[in-house]
């Protein structure tokens, strides 16, 4: 049986460092993201995924995983690695591209995540009516979100109000995430999560939003001993995840291996991310607590001070998006009734 090796580039490398298991399969594909193997979705999601389908395949599948952006270039390249067949198969934030993905940007609106398994359905349902388009170039396996995200800072600056934010400088996950870090007074510095302990340590900046899963990859709670956390159901932020195949990758399979692909796709993988996220939000915020860091919660008169320059954020997304032709409010009302649906 001829073997596959879809991405470009890197045959002979697939070749040296290919198991007995990846010898005998007949269609080997690479999976590469950014975060290292241990961090919550690589270890929880993507490696049990990849098992599963290999499993699934009768071993004629074999998925190589490269954690930390081993095969070159950054976290932002991930989308055209892709789609030009680079790797076969990537998962990233679609913020990391900004600009690129602009109906993607609605659920990373101010306080519009509630949990993120509930959110990542609701992302998934929004794709399936508002993003095959958008992301025509992939073939989509899913798309989610993290669950509630929140400000993480350095010891000598806690945010206890949002009068704390001016001039803080805080790093953001995106386009959408920065625009609302400024109008709530900071300055945003924009840098994958990946390069948060560096700048962390090195004083670039004096702290991040993160979700509680994240953290203990990055080392936050050692290097950001604040927390601030916001009352009522939603979340400050969150942001939008893409996990995807090369489409010349999964049209090269045989109909029976696509259709393993397939079981293993769509609105359950989804849910599944998202239901990681949040019992990485609980491990995450129980190593905080344990090492004795100040865990700041907004009470309810304070949040609607930062919900109110929130809105202002969702109102410009809305004018930005109906100036490229989209329909703002439409794209922002589904995305939220599609949020309210997946929470009750």
């Amino acid at each position: 049986m001829q073997r596959h090796h879809f991405a470009a580039g890197f045959c002979g490398l697939v070749l040296t460092m290919s198991s007995g298991s990846a010898m005998s399969a007949d269609y080997v594909l690479k999976l590469q993201h950014f975060l290292p193997p241990q961090a919550t979705i690589p270890s929880k999601v993507l490696t049990p995924w990849a098992e599963k389908v290999e499993k699934e395949s009768g071993g004629r599948i074999d998925i190589e995983i490269y954690p930390a952006m081993q095969l070159g270039g950054k976290p932002g390249d991930l989308v055209d690695q892709v789609a030009d067949g680079v790797i076969d198969i990537g998962w990233t934030v679609t913020g990391y591209t900004p600009g690129r993905f602009p109906k993607t940007e609605v659920f990373e609106l101010p306080f519009m995540v509630t949990t993120g398994e509930a959110t990542s359905k609701a992302f998934y349902k929004y794709y399936e009516k508002n993003l095959k388009d958008e992301l025509a170039d992939f073939h989509v396996l899913a798309v989610h979100a993290h669950g509630p995200g929140l400000i993480h800072t350095i010891a000598s600056k806690p945010v206890e109000s949002v009068e704390a934010m001016s001039g803080l400088k805080l790093r953001g996950t995106s386009k959408v995430v920065n625009s609302m870090l400024e109008a709530m007074g900071a300055a945003a510095v924009g840098m994958p999560v990946t390069a948060v302990p560096e700048a962390l340590s090195k004083s670039v900046i004096d702290g991040s939003v993160a979700p509680w899963e994240v953290t203990p990859a990055i080392k936050v709670a050692e290097l950001a001993p604040n927390h601030t956390e916001f009352s009522g159901d939603r979340g400050l932020y969150t942001a939008a995840f893409l996990f995807a195949m090369n489409k010349d990758s999964y049209d090269a399979l045989p109909d029976d291996l696509k259709k393993v692909i397939d079981d293993n796709s769509g609105l359950p993988l989804a849910t599944q991310f998202g239901a990681a996220m949040d019992a990485g939000d609980v491990r995450g915020r129980e190593i905080a607590v344990k090492a004795g860091n100040r865990i700041i919660t907004l009470d309810e008169a304070e949040t609607a001070k930062w919900r109110e320059l929130g809105d202002k954020v969702a109102t410009s997304w809305i004018d930005e998006m109906n100036g490229k032709g989209l329909d703002g409010s439409a794209l922002y009302n589904d995305a939220l009734a599609f949020i309210n649906e997946s929470s009750h």
